[in-house]
């Protein structure tokens, strides 16, 4: 029979789904450990102390049946990840023992928890704010230890802490505001007023130099897209495999073998690339070839960065100057392939052509010149700043959006100031910058954004 409970307890899967040493189906909440007790055989966990584990079984109440050897975590509120009680049950790694465990705990009382919802849990219980809910994502999607650096700084609370002194200081100069307008004689508009427009000013500038690190912070979260491109058999699929360390891509002296957009992640020196090779761009009458090179084509216009192959032991062909004057407007790396064998383009040709940059000379086959490949796309996007592991960065759409609008207020605030408006006019923006920055903490988030936020999140997250 299910268990009576007063409050909810929610339970899921935590472990990817597949076969696997160990999964682990968790619990939450006031009746956590009651439940799991009711279905372990072993030693009374409603008895044992605080975050100790436990060796046992795993029964069926109602048959008796043994489901799996376990060993069980108890962690007792408010010192747990959701600060209510939470258990862990370790069983055998496999889809159908985790889920016949996760079963048996549902149908003695407990709730299938929704997608990211312990997470959700921590936050309605004041454990960590939105920036820091955030984190956990990005800490679990992270593609290089510098994004994942990144992401730990921001679960630790450093965003928060920021985002907390801006509205402290926003805060105080309102309370000055409001005592002036409840008692003018205390003070002087003027003063108030120098003292608005000052902190406006300090408080802008703290916040530009958050929206200043935006860029970076969305590489390191998402990946930097890049296309590779250039006409057939001048190397692309040759240097996907090298940027990836392994044959992915087929490779041989035939052009056109590349015939549809192929996408990987890499890491290029702590920048994580969504890398994409591309087909050869040409003029083709095959069907199949004609799909590829418009497919590349949408590629090369969405990528952040461009990595243009040309090979250096041909002349340039039509094929390449229209490359070179299409992606002229793109941040790009312009490569000279194939020097191992003799030049054939020189490089004031290029320069004629309008290319800024100073091309790269490569001998993909004898691997010679592809470190200056990584170490130019590192100081392309993040020169000067690799080493400065503790910076706040900013890295979603959502904080550099309120961010913005955070900025905007100031500005109307400064303005309004500037043309003598009434201060409980001003007052009014300088109030919607703190309800803006306090949305980035969720302090004053509406409901329907923290239930979409928590939506993305996995299961048992």
């Amino acid at each position: 029979m299910p268990i009576v409970t007063e409050y909810d307890t929610i339970a899921a899967i935590s472990t990817p789904p597949g076969e696997g040493a160990i999964s682990i189906v968790r619990l939450s909440g006031d009746q956590a450990v009651k439940i799991a007790e009711h279905v372990f055989k072993g030693t009374n966990l409603l008895k044992v102390p605080s975050h100790t584990i436990h060796y046992g079984h795993i029964v069926d109440p109602e048959t008796k049946r043994e489901l799996d050897e376990v060993m069980v975590s108890v962690m007792r509120a408010p010192k747990t990840f959701t600060r209510e009680d939470v258990v862990e049950i370790n069983c055998h790694g496999g889809i159908v023992p985790t889920n016949k465990i996760l079963q048996l705990l549902l149908a003695v009382g407990a709730r299938m928890a929704e997608p990211g919802e312990f997470t959700k849990r921590a936050f309605l219980n004041g454990r960590i704010d939105l920036t820091q809910a955030e984190s956990v994502m990005d800490l679990i999607r992270a593609k290089t230890d510098r994004s994942m650096q990144v992401a730990l700084n921001q679960l630790d609370g450093n965003l928060q802490h920021l985002i907390h002194n801006l509205r402290h200081d926003i805060s105080e100069v309102l309370v000055q505001v409001e005592v002036n307008i409840d008692y003018p004689e205390y003070d002087e508009d003027e003063i108030t007023s120098k003292l608005m427009r000052e902190k406006a000013v300090e408080v802008q500038a703290r916040i530009d130099a958050l929206l200043s690190t935006a860029q970076q912070g969305k590489i390191l979260r998402e990946g930097l897209a890049t296309a590779i491109v250039g006409r057939p058999n001048v190397g692309k699929s040759s240097l996907l495999n090298y940027l990836l360390h392994e044959d992915k891509a087929i490779v041989t002296d035939v052009a056109g073998t590349t015939r549809d957009v192929l996408e990987e992640y890499v890491n290029v020196q702590g920048v994580p690339l969504k890398l994409v090779d591309t087909a050869g761009i040409h003029d083709t009458e095959d069907k199949v070839e004609k799909i590829g090179v418009a497919r590349s084509r949408q590629a090369l216009a969405a990528a952040d960065l461009i990595i243009l192959v040309l090979d250096a032991s041909e002349p340039l062909t039509a094929e390449d100057q229209a490359l070179i004057k299409d992606t002229q407007d793109q941040k790009r790396l312009v490569i000279l392939n194939k020097t191992d064998l003799p030049a054939r383009i020189d490089q004031s040709e290029l320069a004629a052509l309008g290319v800024k940059e100073d091309p790269i000379l490569t001998s993909i086959k004898d691997q010679s010149g592809l470190a200056a490949i990584e170490q130019q796309i590192k100081d392309l996007f993040f020169g000067g700043i690799e080493n400065r592991q503790q910076d706040i960065l900013v890295s979603n759409n959502r904080q550099i959006g309120l961010l913005q609008q955070a900025k905007a207020s100031l500005t109307d605030v400064i303005s309004g100031l500037d043309a003598q408006m009434p201060i409980d006019l001003v007052q009014i923006d300088m109030t919607a910058c703190w309800e803006k920055l306090g949305e980035i903490t969720g302090e004053n988030a509406p409901d329907e954004l923290i239930t979409q936020l928590f939506s993305q999140f996995c299961l048992g997250k």
